[in-house]
């Protein structure tokens, strides 16, 4: 299979772990006989910089022209300023909005390897494992936004059409078909008239669909119990801003933000970046957690139709937290770093490999201090 993939490298730590993914892509390629070739475009701060716009006309191009995109991370402190008005984050909004990437994917998934991080008691022998559908392309972020001249009101509107509903719930029906047969709307229904459009559209799903146990909550009681009872969880849908609200909260359970990839998905291209933001700090120290890169990466080999590549990479990755190696944010018995994550992981892809000599790979890698 030859695929071309736009790579949009980004703030921060963005570069740092887009590149072993890229690394991991190009192993899978080489073991599995694929071609995959990168085109690279600016975006976010990085973007501002050199061309003035957080989103150059050239990236666009790039991105149209490719099969996927994966992406890094937007973001920079010194854009951090509410009342500039070109701002790293507007690329993200902008290339959700023009490439049509109306549906966010975020698998929330657990590792028994970092159980100990997560801030909740996990049940033991189980692992947490769920999907948010987040409708990504209206709503409040992208509905009129206006400020008196006096500063002193504002308002940002709503909206939502019974079609932009319509084609999340079905995502997220066709992934509970292939998962647990659960469907759970989040929205404010006994508030807002957009939420109770989101729960007109699902009500008639429910009355349609036999099959499927639906479920709603409310925002407010979704956000507790994601802390009481993850378990119950299967596939949740919702609007723009409840999907980042609880997508983020969701997130805190996997142990750490550095597990958790996602995929945007539009009719014709998808996009594919990790949940975590651009970590300025750690930029260029080589201690960033690529792992919710990589599995994002594998999503867009799901994408593609590899599912037993994405799998490989997936295995890969549960084998080297099985062997306590890890990166320092998981707190593992081997602190390994960023670049060497990627070196090993790349190693049991290439080789094959179902156990390791953590011995000698430390001899050949070293540990980070």
């Amino acid at each position: 299979m030859e695929k071309t993939i736009a790579v949009l490298a980004g703030d921060g730590i963005g570069p740092e772990v887009t590149q072993e993914c890229c690394k991991i892509l190009n192993a899978v390629a080489e073991k599995y006989g694929h071609q995959f070739t990168y085109t690279k475009g600016r975006i976010g701060a990085e973007a501002i910089d050199l061309t003035g716009s957080p989103l150059p006309a050239e990236t666009i191009e790039v991105c149209e022209a490719a099969n996927a995109i994966l992406l890094g991370a937007v973001g920079d402190p010194k854009y951090d300023d509410p009342s500039l008005k070109i701002r790293p984050e507007q690329g993200l909004l902008a290339i959700r909005k023009i490439l049509a990437l109306y549906a966010n994917i975020r698998p929330v998934k657990s590792n028994k390897a970092i159980a100990h991080l997560c801030p909740i008691k996990l049940k033991e022998g189980e692992t947490l494992d769920y999907v948010i559908v987040r409708e990504l392309t209206s709503g409040i972020y992208f509905g009129n936004k206006e400020q008196l001249e006096d500063g002193n009101a504002a308002s940002d509107t709503c909206y939502y059409n019974i079609d932009e509903i319509d084609r999340i719930t079905k995502i997220g029906l066709n992934l509970a078909e292939k998962r647990n047969k659960k469907l759970c709307l989040i929205d404010k229904a006994n508030v807002l008239e957009t939420s109770r459009l989101w729960r007109k559209v699902v009500n008639q799903y429910e009355k349609e669909r036999t099959d499927i146990n639906f479920s709603y909550l409310y925002i407010d009681n979704a956000t507790m119990q994601v802390i009481l009872n993850p378990y119950q969880f299967d596939v949740i849908i919702t609007s723009n801003m409840f999907g980042d609200i609880i997508s983020d909260e969701s997130s805190v359970l996997a142990g750490s933000l550095g597990m958790l990839p996602s995929g945007s998905y539009g009719e014709d291209k998808a996009l594919f970046e990790p949940v975590h933001g651009s970590y300025p700090q750690a930029a260029g120290k080589n201690i960033a957690n690529p792992i919710a890169s990589i599995l994002s990466g594998a999503m867009m080999l799901r994408y593609f139709g590899l599912e037993k590549e994405a799998d490989h990479i997936e295995s890969a990755i549960d084998l080297v937290l099985e062997h306590g190696l890890g990166t320092e944010d998981l707190q593992m018995e081997h602190k390994i770093g960023t670049s060497q994550f990627g070196d090993i992981l790349s190693s049991i892809i290439l080789d094959d490999l179902t156990s390791l000599n953590v011995e000698k790979i430390l001899q050949q890698v070293g540990t980070i201090i």
